[in-house]
């Protein structure tokens, strides 16, 4: 029987600080810290619209991209647990639900529903996301899977590690359940060399390498990042044959008001249509920078330094950003036969930003993105030129 001796409700909104302003704002927890309950949420509203009116069977809207009630807690200082629906489109996604036992630091064991440990912008919560929408090596890796997945931080925090057992998703996807008895393994480790010496200007340097093998039959299609246009798509015949195998080394620097991540990925399997097959790679990498204007360190979780105040003098935080990514299929995709008729199999894009943080919980973001396939902007498939924007609340 569990004995509450003091509760401790946090409901503050912070001013200044960062530490402060990073601060959840709905804790229900014990004394001494070994029970805790964190009510959060994400809603972001997003405007999508083309600006050439040759760029396909686009329609311009305005949607609720995530609408994500939140409900993560420990119980007994070892156990801690995470349940996060998505109501976003009018029907109900689980995206997480899982259950961590933390025996250290440097060892935890999770079982449930939760992110594939591949991904450097994948695994960045989609409220702190410099962009709109992630680059193409998400694309070319898998979303969120359910199973067993064990995680830590050793040499005094300089190295991480997750890996995993999962039933197998397709690139870009999530699944619930399996549809063989074959599992899927992934493992990523990430190298901090500097992490202890804050004075050093290589403090905020991360590289990683991580990597995956199953069987996964179902084939991805292909879409540009802010309109969601599908620009390839395989067959409707074909079929995924063999372990699918998935590489993608990793980087990211942040130093003073400046932040960049760089992301290489591959998914490569045998890719067969009727008497036809062969081994087909997807490949996509991306490079962003991002820089905030107004000061702030710059940070995964970015936070603004003075909130918003109207006739104040305050701006809150302005951040700036690039992104150049680009993502191909084998050319023996279309030459075999392999892809659907009238598929693009190559895609390059470049996006431009900006991000206003009005406090820590609510941003403001406009996109514009230019998409060329296969490099030609002359080609059967014009360019797209997309502009996104993005009012996002979260807690």
């Amino acid at each position: 029987m569990l004995r509450i001796a003091v509760i401790v409700i946090a409901t503050g909104h912070p001013r200044v600080s960062s530490a402060q302003a990073s601060a959840p704002p709905f804790v229900l927890q014990t004394s001494d810290g070994d029970n805790m309950i964190q009510v959060g949420g994400l809603l972001q509203f997003d405007g999508r619209f083309a600006l050439n009116t040759t760029a396909g069977n686009v329609v311009d809207t305005f949607l609720i991209r995530r609408f994500r009630p939140n409900l993560h807690g420990r119980l007994l200082r070892h156990f801690e647990f995470d349940f996060n629906p998505d109501f976003a489109g009018g029907t109900l996604v689980v995206q997480d639900a899982y259950i961590d036992t933390v025996f250290s630091k440097a060892f935890s064991l999770r079982l449930g529903k939760f992110k594939t440990p591949l991904g450097l912008e994948r695994l960045i919560p989609a409220k702190s996301l410099v962009f709109i929408e992630r680059g193409f090596p998400t694309w070319v890796l898998p979303n969120r899977d359910v199973g067993v997945q064990m995680l830590g931080d050793v040499a005094d925090n300089r190295i991480s590690y997750m890996a995993a057992v999962v039933n197998g998703a397709t690139d870009f996807s999530s699944t619930d359940i399996d549809t063989n008895d074959n599992k899927e393994v992934a493992l990523r480790v990430v190298v901090r060399p500097m992490a202890r010496r804050i004075e050093s200007t290589l403090h905020g340097l991360s590289v990683g390498i991580a990597g995956g093998t199953g069987v996964v039959t179902e084939l991805p299609s292909l879409k540009t990042a802010t309109l969601f246009q599908t620009f390839f798509s395989y067959a409707g015949s074909a079929t995924g044959e063999g372990n699918r195998v998935r590489l993608t080394p990793q980087a990211s620097y942040y130093y003073r008001s400046l932040g960049a991540i760089a992301e290489f990925a591959r998914s490569v399997q045998t890719i067969r249509n009727e008497a036809v097959s062969a081994d087909i790679a997807h490949r996509a990498w991306q490079i962003a920078a991002a820089y905030v204007l107004t000061g702030e360190p710059a940070s995964e979780h970015l936070q603004p330094r003075h909130n918003f105040d109207f006739g104040g003098g305050h701006v809150g935080a302005i951040q700036v950003a690039g992104r150049y990514h680009t993502i191909a299929v084998d050319q023996a995709a279309i030459s075999l036969g392999l892809a659907a008729p009238g598929s693009s199999r190559r895609a390059n894009a470049f996006t431009v930003g900006v991000n206003w943080l009005l406090n820590p919980f609510v941003k403001y973001a406009l996109n514009f993105e230019r998409t060329v396939f296969d490099g030609d902007p002359h080609g059967p498939r014009p360019p797209e030129h997309a502009l996104g924007f993005e009012a996002q609340l979260s807690f």
